[in-house]
């Protein structure tokens, strides 16, 4: 707008547009420089005034009973719905509408690492349109929780966050900027409209593919209006933006490599949330990752709902991979829902090319799904220095009736079979994996099979849970969930109480060895301790002093965040304890000095 726009021509636009509910003077807020706020102003007020006397020829209708939400959006969800999931492109917004004009949003986050990852992403959007970002959520002019919908006691927090938001909302001054509620991410998208429905706060609603419309949907909401997109798309996987890192002192960041799964995993939610399988051109992936290590970042996770199934057919021109008709390599012994994918660029190219970038900065990714572990994955992880032996190795559960019954696409024998294969190639691995209690039908003895798995497989970390069962799902529509709760708990108690045991008399095996620990931080212990990571993603604490610069130096140096630091294991807890020896490099590694007892070793 710019001061040759006619009040005529305006008059007409409020004629058209009132009955949508829109204050039009609102709407051009902030698009006049401030050398035009006199006539800002007059404009402003003048809109006002033409849209009040345009809004009496409307048959009466007031503000209120114009247009509900179902005439702003447009269906994503099957029809008959009462509520739509797409908002219509409003033409009295223009792209000056959608800045944020120095308003600041405060994030709240649940869930997985790729909710975080979601988050820069977001950030990263709405920064770029002038939001401001506050650590206080009493600050907020926006509140912005991404969620999740894995399990029912995920969800429950959201709610109980939600009525804390609610309020707020209620306290706010009415001379400040209305607060405005948003629920991002996977319950966004399994609820819906129930979140409209059900609490009255939430001003917006935003699927995990919908992110880019933020700007517009934050916009609609300036008008007591309700905004909501939860459309999945099969290509949307944010290549071209660059997220910006929430705690940019970190020396660790995330990377998406991709986005969505198609396993279909009987008790699974997650392909119904975020959508088919598709995976980011490894370019950006590439750019990503080098601009990281510029910025000092000393560890990089690759990120995906099934990380190692990533296929990229738009760079095999370019970085080699499948040939067109060549089917997935899969782990000996496991298949797939799915027709066999063929061709592309796969992760073990991208991993191959991601380890090249900094020889310095350590490489993990998560969260893989076993049959996707070739050989050709593990033999990269042993040749390169900077990629962590740390593998997830998800089973769910050690009974193979309950495995087909969850659709994973293998047995027990044949998961054996996969962490015997691993270990013979990576003989110093750690594994870690996750486990579900009182899954349908599972009767004492397949739970006997799950415990029996936990007792074999020398595992140092297990996420370990109460099967809940998610609408949507297979299992909600084939099953019974007629594990009874009590039961499920018990369950799980089992599981975690074996869990410890042996985790923590694996731990105690590494008392008198030496780690490649990468230093984080301050511990919470307080400021006597630093706290890193060693190669198997295992917790190290140690003191907060100076030590050689390198092995057998005399020139001591205090120990900082990003730096590699060589520990003795002196005693354990639930994590490992110990001091520094000196400093070293990824590259240099652990030299043993005289007298030490060992070297690292395996968990066995």
């Amino acid at each position: 707008m710019h001061r040759k726009v006619t009040f005529q021509v305006i008059e007409g636009l409020v004629q058209r547009y009132s009955p949508k509910n829109v204050p039009i003077a609102f709407h051009c807020h902030g698009q006049f420089s401030s050398q035009n706020a006199l006539f800002s102003t007059t404009f402003s007020k003048s809109l006002w005034s033409t849209q009040s006397r345009c809004s009496s020829n409307l048959s009466g209708k007031s503000l209120k009973s114009g247009p509900s939400l179902q005439d702003f959006i447009a269906s994503s969800a099957p029809a008959g719905d009462k509520i739509n999931t797409e908002a219509d492109i409003a033409p009295y917004l223009t792209q000056e509408c959608f800045r944020g004009m120095g308003r600041k949003i405060y994030f709240h986050i649940k869930g997985c690492q790729m909710n975080v990852n979601d988050v820069e992403i977001v950030w990263a959007i709405l920064k770029g349109v002038g939001f401001e970002r506050t650590e206080i959520v009493e600050e907020a002019d926006v509140i912005l929780t991404m969620t999740c919908s894995i399990r029912d006691k995920a969800e429950t927090k959201i709610w109980n966050f939600l009525d804390y938001c609610n309020g707020l909302k209620n306290k706010r001054p009415r001379s400040e900027f209305p607060l405005k509620i948003g629920v991002l991410g996977c319950m966004a998208e399994r609820l819906k409209e129930t979140l409209l429905e059900k609490d009255k706060s939430v001003d917006l609603v935003a699927g995990p593919d919908s992110y880019k419309d933020l700007p517009r949907l934050l916009a609609l909401t300036n008008n007591d209006q309700k905004a909501v997109n939860v459309l999945l798309s099969l290509d949307e996987t944010y290549a071209d933006i660059m997220p910006v890192r929430l705690n940019q002192d970190s020396v660790s960041a995330f990377v998406s490599i991709m986005r969505g799964c198609d396993n279909m995993c009987t008790y699974c939610i997650v392909p119904f949330t975020r959508g088919r399988e598709r995976s980011r051109p490894m370019d950006s992936i590439l750019e990503e990752v080098r601009n990281l290590s510029g910025q000092g970042v000393k560890e990089v996770t690759l990120l995906g709902q099934n990380v190692n199934s990533y296929c990229d057919k738009t760079s095999v021109a370019h970085y080699g991979g499948l040939e067109k008709d060549e089917p997935t390599h899969l782990a000996k012994g496991f298949k797939t829902v799915y027709k066999a994918k063929k061709g592309g660029t796969r992760f073990a190219d991208l991993l191959d090319q991601v380890s090249r970038i900094d020889p310095e900065m350590r490489i993990r990714f998560t969260s893989p799904h076993p049959k996707d572990f070739p050989d050709e994955v593990l033999h990269l992880i042993r040749e390169r220095q900077n990629i962590c032996s740390s593998l997830h190795i998800p089973a769910q559960s050690g009974n193979s009736e309950v495995l087909e019954r969850m659709r994973r696409g293998y047995s027990r024998d044949s998961y054996m079979e996969l962490i015997n294969n691993i270990r013979s190639i990576l003989p110093d691995v750690t594994l870690s994996s996750d486990f579900i209690a009182g899954f349908c039908g599972e009767t004492e003895e397949q739970f006997a099979d799950t415990l029996s798995l936990i007792d074999q497989v020398p595992y140092t970390t297990g996420f370990l849970f109460a099967y809940s069962m998610r609408e949507k799902t297979t299992a909600h529509r084939r099953y019974k969930d007629d594990v009874p709760d009590e039961v499920k708990h018990r369950r799980l108690k089992e599981m975690t109480e074996l869990f410890y045991s042996k985790s923590k008399a694996l731990k105690s095996k590494r008392i008198g060895e030496l780690e490649l620990v990468l230093v984080e931080g301050i511990s919470r212990r307080g400021s006597v301790d630093l706290k890193g990571r060693n190669d198997g993603n295992v917790i190290v604490i140690l003191p907060n002093e100076e030590i050689p610069v390198s092995y057998n130096s005399s020139e001591k140096s205090k120990i900082k965040p990003g730096d590699y630091v060589v520990v003795e294991v002196e005693r354990t807890a639930n994590v490992l304890m110990g001091r520094g020896l000196y400093h070293t490099t990824l590259n240099e590694g652990i030299v043993k000095p005289q007298g030490a007892s060992r070297t690292h070793q395996a968990f066995a």
